[in-house]
């Protein structure tokens, strides 16, 4: 068995890049997608798609309905959606994947320290498993694969 892991969560940092070298080194059969991480591509998709816009909210607006379609699709096929939240960023996308995850009943792995327990108390009570790193979130998932 291998699972479709959606990494959901801000793309400022290499958090991802850290969560599948520790699958790799765990040896867990996990094949991760998640929003796109190049935020210059993010932000212009929809002009390269659909052409250039009046301003920045049609732009903004263009950019959101092309990158909504493919998280849309990568949400759908998840097995299960990692998402995580830190202290640094404001992360309403998190947020939002996070919730389409549980509107979608696609189980979900909260990562957040226990200082965001308050503001993300909600998505908390929903998710399968709330935890406080990204190595708690794989040794979860490698409990699934234990006979």
């Amino acid at each position: 068995m291998k699972l479709s892991v959606y990494l959901a969560g801000q793309i400022h940092d290499n958090w991802r890049e850290e969560i599948k070298n520790l699958a790799q080194q765990m040896d867990l059969p996990i094949e991760f997608t998640g929003p796109m991480e190049n935020h210059e591509r993010s932000d212009n998709i929809g002009e390269e798609i659909l052409g250039k816009q009046q301003d920045a909210i049609a732009k903004d607006e263009a950019a959101s309905s092309i990158n909504n379609l493919r998280t849309q699709i990568l949400l759908q096929k998840a097995d299960v959606v990692i998402a995580l939240f830190g202290e640094q960023y404001r992360q309403w996308n998190s947020a939002m994947d996070a919730a389409t995850a549980i509107a979608l009943h696609k189980p979900l792995i909260l990562v957040r320290p226990a200082s965001l327990h308050h503001p993300l108390k909600e998505l908390a009570n929903k998710a399968q498993v709330v935890c406080e790193t990204p190595e708690q979130a794989l040794k979860a998932l490698a409990y699934v694969f234990e006979n």
